[in-house]
């Protein structure tokens, strides 16, 4: 034992009483571990971001390249994290990158922190709505409200400029025509959202792995309710054509497609970290290939029943208007809540199905803002363990700590027009920056680290090397599709917008500071590494341990040293 040889070394495969050293909680059940993969893929994404990217791309147009890229993108790679995780037993910031991609890591945890910044505020929408849920009649039910406008319409119209009052009540709650004003109600309920949040992980995924038993398996009894009721609405059939038929010129659109692409990537969390650090505590011989296809196709069919939910309410909408789907004002991340309310506005006990959607929607976006909060408290750990332990004394305080700096950081998308710039947050983050993270991740892992030392890996911990079809989609496909995803999103770059309005210059470069805060560590890495050794050839190992192992004199390792 103490002893690493050269093969080791160079192939990436460390000695099992290494890694086994390393203190590691496990879940309590395996299947925890899979319904915590379901809860932190399906998220809000599937209801709130996959309707309005379906909706933006012309509908059906949008389900082809979705449909494409989760089996050549959204299979194979969240198959390739989950192993990388439970093989090393580490977060993201230790994925075996070679050296010169070592800033992958920390730009994933970097996009994860940016991301659980703003995407709380969607939950902070939902605890909002669900406490205007218990008025009688709904504030969104009728145009009789001190804020609605002259435009405001209870019933069909074949005017284009008139609004529903779900559609006002959204427009209320930030009140955009004003600016730089706290809104004090939002403020209390994004910290109540945030006391949720660390109520959900500060045990670490004891904690954690319990919650996921109800809020993972909740939302689909409420989805299936309302599809059975929306079905039902007058012109919910044209809504569900738009959302099924797609317009074949927009598949030439590469928007579409970049959509799709970063959809994959945000609603199965590739590039996050968030699943690669809670299967680092899994069982080492855990079944890897069946929790990729369990997560993965769930996934899948959570976002196209959210679809048909959604696409018969926008029918309905079209329906009452007098105008068709594709021309409702109801683009954005606001469109889930004009939508669904609308919708309960004209249902029986009206007030119940409101309440059950909204708490559904504060389930789902729980079960991804904790995995995302997550990855940085694991990432922390593994990297500075004892000196944060003496610190914060207790890990709880330190889940208190990145709470705190996250909801402060949050704070600018519950003022005044805070929707323009939650919505230029999303775009930077959610779309640019993840396409770039992704791109680089599958470089260090599938090319430097290597798809046979990887297949060798998932060999150790199952017996089985993973099938041809995985292995040419880590080699070839994968890297090439997301290459050219990156050039023509480059070439072909549209800057942010929310509806109609396109964000100015100067706002397109706060845009791209908040893109540079995480892929600026891809950089930094390779700098890092010529800085540190310029004259060495180093294959980085993925615990602190075996990298300060393997740097150690010759004489106390019992290996050669490296030639140069």
């Amino acid at each position: 034992k103490g002893r690493l040889s050269l093969s080791h070394l160079y192939s990436g495969n460390f000695p099992m009483e290494l890694r086994l050293n390393i203190s590691r909680p496990t879940w309590s059940r395996q299947i925890e571990f899979t319904l915590a993969g379901i809860g932190c893929a399906v998220g809000l994404g599937n209801v709130w971001r996959f309707p309005y990217l379906c909706y933006r791309s012309g509908g059906g147009a949008f389900l082809l390249p979705y449909l494409f890229m989760l089996l050549m993108l959204g299979i194979p790679l969240l198959h390739m994290e989950l192993s990388l995780g439970q093989y090393m037993r580490r977060g993201p910031v230790h994925k075996p990158y070679f050296c010169l991609f070592s800033g992958v890591g920390m730009a994933s945890v970097a996009i994860s922190f940016i991301m659980c910044t703003y995407y709380n505020v969607v939950i902070t929408w939902a605890l909002y709505y669900l406490f205007s849920s218990f008025q009688a009649p709904l504030p969104w039910q009728n145009c009789n409200n001190t804020w609605n406008t002259p435009n405001c319409t209870n019933h069909a119209t074949n005017s284009s400029y008139t609004s529903t009052a779900s559609q006002e009540f959204f427009k209320y709650v930030y009140g955009v025509e004003e600016t730089g004003v706290l809104r004090l109600e939002l403020f209390l309920i994004l910290i109540l959202a945030w006391i949720l949040v660390y109520l959900c992980i500060f045990k670490g995924v004891k904690s954690t792995g319990k919650v996921v038993y109800f809020t993972a398996v909740f939302p689909y009894v409420i989805l299936i309710a309302l599809l059975i009721n929306n079905v039902q609405l007058p012109g919910a059939l044209d809504g569900i054509t738009f959302f099924i038929l797609p317009e074949w010129d927009r598949l030439l659109s590469v928007e579409v497609w970049v959509n799709a692409a970063a959809q994959i990537f945000n609603s199965i969390g590739i590039g996050f970290g968030s699943l690669l650090a809670m299967s680092s505590y899994n069982s080492f011989n855990n079944s890897v290939l069946k929790d990729t296809l369990t997560i993965s196709i769930i996934n899948s069919f959570t976002s196209i029943l959210a679809g048909f939910v959604i696409f018969s309410s926008l029918g309905y909408m079209s329906h009452l208007q007098g105008i068709p789907v594709s021309d409702l004002a109801v683009d954005g991340p606001g469109l889930v809540y004009v939508v669904y309310p609308q919708a309960f506005a004209n249902m029986p006990v009206a007030q119940l199905w409101a309440v059950l959607f909204f708490f559904m929607l504060l389930c789902l976006g729980l079960d991804s803002e904790f995995a995302m909060v997550e990855v940085l408290v694991t990432s922390l750990l593994d990297e500075y363990n004892q000196h944060l332990i003496a610190f914060f004394k207790r890990k709880e305080l330190l889940v208190f700590a990145v709470c705190c700096a996250a909801f402060l950081l949050g704070i600018p998308c519950v003022m005044q027009v805070g929707i323009y710039v939650f919505q230029l947050m999303d775009h930077y983050t959610a779309i640019v920056s993840i396409t770039f993270l992704a791109f680089f991740e599958v470089i260090a892992i599938c090319w430097c680290y290597g798809t046979n030392r990887l297949s060798d890996n998932l060999e150790e911990m199952t017996g089985k090397r993973p099938n041809i079809f995985f292995r040419m989609c880590w080699l070839i496909v994968a890297p090439l599709l997301i290459g050219t995803i990156l050039i023509f999103s480059i070439i072909q770059f549209k800057p942010a917008r929310y509806g109609d309005y396109v964000f100015p210059p100067w706002a397109q470069g706060v845009g791209w500071l908040i893109a540079l805060a995480s892929i600026i560590w891809i950089p930094l890495g390779a700098i890092h590494t010529f800085w540190v050794l310029p004259e060495s050839v180093v294959v980085c190992a993925s615990s602190t341990s075996v990298q300060h192992f393997l740097l150690s004199a010759p004489e106390n390792r019992g290996v050669a040293p490296l030639p140069g």
